[in-house]
């Protein structure tokens, strides 16, 4: 057994079930094993952000991490926007990236680079395989360190003689350590303050905003008139009719201010104090006022439901009751497109369980509020770098391929990684791509303004506006395998958007702005 086998042998041996990939030369041996080894699927990608951000979506729906594999440090540095999103998600993910053979490195060539340097920003776990009999060893601690809570970025540089050479062996996957519990007195002086009858926001993170966790959280609410919040740079958050309502903490400065001047408490689970991404000149950035108490009840990487289970039996909270959404949907709209049309659409005909995949900060705003009355998950863009819906899409319908998926972009980040068309062709993917195009990074020139840089010359705006020419996404798409049609009213968007559902296989909807 060579090193590249061991490798692929130990990862199915610890679940891992998906390779997302963009091999060179350096990693043949590694897809060889993988083409010899076939109880792991292998997703292609035409370029390294697609690979990095779909492993991430993966990693949201499925609780469990895929795997990469990359090309040097080149190609690893092509990902490294997704994994700045990733990292921020806190999800699991191993990456897997070639390296020239170790008599090889002398000599300089063209694509030789310190790959360890340019992994450790993103990676909590980074080691370069020194033999062919201990690459299967590294591979099963790397599992470990991805599936370490709350979830993290492992990486494994294998140079080219370590995975061609004999010598390698499946390695046994260790245990898996639990989180930590949160201490007593943490829970204590959380239950303390939500029987104050002070008001109070409870702002969780990670699993407290699905599943089990959510449900716990609910009954809380529900028990003590808290009001439940989750971060702007949501990873998931399940929402909908009959699930517990969660409200997302708004990402302009003055609008979050003003959500949290009511609270007086706020309890932390998983996730820090809310602030305003960016500083501004002579504004404070924090939303919450100086005289707001602010508890941790669990800090990042321990056991969030565990948590919220202990608060529930402090509080002594009994019965089913919890404050959930209600069932309903706005009534479908016609006529020129609007934004709040849109929304409205988009709540009129969502299926139940869908997966959104929501990247449109500018043209999307008033989505959540639309479809609210329909249970589906929410997957949002958890670091800020652009380019992440389209893989996360794919990712998320690889992990879920019963499930349906709506990915929300704009033409501006979409065209980062568009590339993730021709993956959702390639793999059949149940995936509805809508595209609001309005020519600009229509976000910057509120940012332009709003920084006291007045309002941008020709020169600025000519940074902000992508049109001249206009991106034609119709035809992107078709060239990409992706059957594409643009709209001009909402009666249209309606009647595309209901196939888009009905399809077998990716669609894309364009909506010019």
């Amino acid at each position: 057994m060579n090193g590249a086998e061991s490798l692929v042998r130990t990862l199915v041996a610890g679940g891992v079930e998906t390779c997302f990939s963009n091999p060179g030369t350096s990693e043949m041996h590694i897809v060889a094993a993988l083409d010899q080894i076939t109880e792991i699927r292998c997703v292609l990608g035409l370029f390294e952000g697609v690979v990095t951000g779909a492993a991430d979506g993966y990693a949201r729906m499925a609780e469990n991490p895929a795997c990469t594999l990359l090309h040097l440090g080149p190609g690893f540095g092509n990902g490294l926007a997704n994994l700045h999103n990733a990292n921020r998600a806190q999800v699991p993910i191993i990456n897997m990236v070639g390296q020239h053979a170790t008599d090889h490195l002398h000599y300089d060539t063209p694509l030789t680079s310190d790959v360890e340097a340019i992994a450790r920003p993103y990676s909590r776990w980074l080691r370069t395989a020194r033999s062919s009999s201990e690459v299967g060893r590294d591979a099963a601690e790397a599992i470990i360190a991805a599936r370490t809570a709350p979830g993290q970025i492992a990486t494994l540089i294998v140079p080219a003689d370590v995975a061609w050479s004999d010598g390698g062996s499946t390695a046994a996957i260790p245990a898996l350590t639990k989180p930590s519990l949160s201490r007593a007195e943490a829970v204590e002086r959380a239950a303390v303050m939500l029987k104050s009858g002070l008001q109070t926001a409870i702002l969780m993170a990670g699993n407290a905003l699905y599943g089990r966790g959510l449900v716990m959280a609910g009954r809380i609410a529900a028990a003590t008139d808290a009001k439940l919040l989750a971060p702007y740079p949501i990873a998931r958050l399940q929402r909908g009719a009959g699930i517990p309502r969660v409200d997302r903490v708004q990402y302009v400065l003055e609008q979050g201010i003003e959500q949290f001047k009511e609270f007086r408490q706020v309890i932390l689970v998983g996730t820090r104090p809310p602030v305003a991404y960016f500083a501004y000149p002579g504004k404070n950035s924090v939303f919450t006022s100086p005289e707001c108490a602010i508890h941790t009840l669990a800090s990042p990487g321990e056991d969030y439901v565990g948590a919220l289970d202990a608060l529930s039996g402090a509080l002594s909270v009994r019965g089913e009751d919890l404050t959930a959404e209600k069932a309903g949907r706005p009534p479908m709209p016609s006529g020129e497109i609007t934004l709040p049309g849109l929304a409205a659409a988009v709540g009129a005909l969502l299926p139940e369980n869908t997966i959104v995949v929501d990247e449109s900060m500018t043209s999307g705003r008033g989505l959540m509020a639309a479809t609210k009355g329909t249970p589906h998950d929410w997957l949002g863009n958890t670091g800020g770098s652009i380019g992440i819906a389209l893989p996360l899409a794919v990712g998320a319908a690889v992990a879920c391929p019963d499930r349906r998926v709506l990915c929300l972009t704009a033409d501006g980040s979409g065209m980062y990684t568009l590339q993730a068309l021709w993956t959702m062709a390639r793999e059949g993917l149940n995936v509805t791509s809508v595209v609001f195009a309005n020519r600009d990074y229509a976000v910057l020139k509120r940012e332009f303004s709003y920084l006291g840089a007045g309002s941008p010359g020709a020169r600025a705006a000519a940074m902000f506006e992508i049109g001249r020419p206009d991106l034609d996404w119709t035809l992107l798409a078709k060239g990409m395998g992706v059957p594409g049609t643009r709209v001009n009213s909402l009666d249209a968007f309606g009647k595309a958007l209901r196939a888009g559902f009905e399809a077998e296989g990716p669609t894309l909807i364009e909506v010019p702005l």
